[in-house]
């Protein structure tokens, strides 16, 4: 059978660490904003998937006028930033088809997710419900302890989490119903904590957040 597929791409950042007034997913990074080279690697994946943006409220005239400018026509729809990035997932939920089975959750500004990672995510997700891209701790790792102190944890029990964090789609809405809790720091951490197990494929080093001006 196959999969209906969507994702929501999450670009509710105010871009305030990168220190400039344009939001870092609109940055023009080789010839387009960030966000359009996001939305190009789903559509690259897979043309047939529904792809839904996240954007506050504020910055949508903004992107329309870039899409217009930048003659950007890859269909995709928006939906409502929330408060957290937890209620920026919630509402782009709400227009996930009704068909689609399975159901990514991305970063706007992880524009070099590589397309073979998007489809292990997707493929590992129908067989086990939960799946995400994670990466090997390459520097050392020092852990903070409580009297001010610190200790070397072996790196070799810890991955670097990336995007997307894909679900089948009933299970992320459930996930979605439950009261919002700071732990809730990414989409595996709110469907984890229904009892699921995450499963961890390989991701690519160059998909980084781009959060910094050292990132660009």
């Amino acid at each position: 059978m196959m999969e209906k597929k969507a994702v929501i791409i999450v670009a509710g950042g105010k871009g305030l660490r990168m220190g400039g007034d344009i939001p870092k997913q609109f940055l023009v990074v080789n010839g387009k904003p960030i966000l359009m080279h996001t939305i190009e690697r789903f559509y690259e994946f897979d043309s047939s998937m529904q792809i839904i943006v996240v954007l506050p409220q504020s910055q949508q005239d903004y992107w329309s006028e870039l899409c217009r400018q930048y003659g950007f026509v890859l269909p995709f729809e928006v939906a409502d930033g929330g408060a957290e990035r937890f209620h920026s997932v919630k509402n782009g939920l709400a227009k996930v088809n009704p068909e689609a089975t399975l159901v990514g959750v991305h970063d706007g500004v992880r524009p070099y997710v590589a397309v073979d990672v998007i489809s292990r995510c997707y493929e590992a997700a129908a067989t086990y419900g939960a799946a995400i891209p994670v990466m090997d701790v390459f520097e050392t790792l020092r852990h903070l302890t409580p009297d001010g102190g610190s200790q070397t944890v072996p790196r070799s029990e810890y991955k670097l989490v990336q995007t997307p964090q894909v679900f089948q789609a009933e299970l992320l809405s459930k996930a979605y119903q439950q009261e919002f809790t700071p732990a809730f720091t990414d989409d595996a951490s709110v469907v984890e904590a229904l009892g699921h197990t995450i499963t961890l494929v390989e991701g690519n080093r160059e998909n980084i957040k781009i959060t910094t001006k050292a990132d660009l």
